[in-house]
């Protein structure tokens, strides 16, 4: 078993996103992989490539339906796949397949030993529902990679953990019922900002209530508050014991970003990070993968997300 981290990068990727003046513009993946080399650490991680899903494999967590339309907007290349965050710019079919295919090859390297952790840059797009686009998120690539550990590797327990400032309402609703898909998202309120969901009363339905773990924060929460909360996230993850790891770290959660109003530093998401992979080590048999999220202002997101690689490089 490789104890390596795996950062993956690549066009493919990098051409997830809409352009100026978009928040969610392709500069971003760049951003943070320069970001990696200077703050010295690309010569401590292997990068991978890209690849794409299939079909199938977006039929995991996606409706047909809504599959055969991204399909169809995607050659026509105007208008919005949702009610006006998400432009159907043309090849985004293509684009938001590859970002679910990159994740599901960080699963598959982290599950067969090739890599002991993974981050993908430009993924952890949490708002895509089963059945329609939503802010900025077309498919969700964290989502199928949930039904991808189900049935490629037979991992049923699955803890997916959210630090972006907006609530990962595509993971919560789109595993509402589901008892064995744990939960646990910190972000800030949803009276102050999208979508408005994610009350702390949002705890799962049926033989899921109790499983998700919703904890909104007030507008200017800074590191202490998250670090107050994040406490509440590590006992609740050592009482649910996952199988597997998935982290959002998005950084639109740090101060300064242009859309959210939390006060984060990036040692937020570096303690978060090294925590998980903790936890990971203790019940997972070490296997967690990240991925970026959200985060529009760039020197933000480049920090940030390195932080979280540095984290998981130094759990070694």
């Amino acid at each position: 078993m490789s104890d390596s981290v795996l950062v993956y990068k690549g066009n493919e990727i990098a051409s997830y996103g809409f352009g100026d003046p978009h928040p969610f513009g392709f500069d971003r993946h760049d951003v943070f992989q320069q970001e990696l080399v200077d703050a010295g650490l690309a010569a401590s991680v292997e990068f991978g490539l890209p690849r794409r899903a299939s079909v199938d494999e977006l039929l995991l967590f996606h409706s047909a339906d809504y599959i055969d339309l991204v399909s169809r907007k995607s050659v026509e290349g105007r208008g919005f796949l949702d009610d006006g965050d998400t432009p159907a710019v043309p090849g985004i079919f293509d684009a938001a397949s590859d970002v679910v295919g990159t994740t599901l090859a960080a699963v598959d390297a982290v599950m067969t030993g090739a890599a002991k952790r993974a981050f993908v840059p430009i993924a952890g797009l949490h708002h895509a529902a089963r059945d329609h686009a939503a802010g900025f998120c077309v498919f969700n690539d964290c989502g199928v990679a949930a039904e991808y550990l189900r049935k490629q590797h037979g991992v049923q327990r699955i803890a997916y953990i959210d630090i972006d400032a907006h609530h990962g309402d595509g993971m919560f609703y789109g595993f509402v019922d589901d008892p064995d898909l744990i939960f646990a998202d910190i972000h800030e309120d949803g009276r102050y900002l999208y979508p408005g969901t994610g009350a702390a009363e949002e705890t799962g339905k049926g033989r899921a209530r109790g499983t998700k773990l919703n904890i909104p924060v007030a507008p200017g929460a800074d590191d202490a508050d998250f670090s107050r909360e994040w406490e509440r996230v590590e006992r609740y993850l050592e009482q649910a014991r996952p199988e597997f790891i998935l982290l959002q770290g998005g950084a639109d959660s740090l101060e300064g970003d242009p859309i959210t109003h939390l006060s984060y530093t990036e040692e937020s998401h570096a303690s978060a990070a090294a925590a998980l992979c903790r936890i990971a080590e203790k019940h997972c048999e070490g296997r967690i993968v990240g991925t970026g999220g959200g985060g529009y202002n760039r020197r933000n997101l480049a920090r940030a997300w390195t932080r979280i690689v540095q984290s998981f490089v130094d759990a070694d």
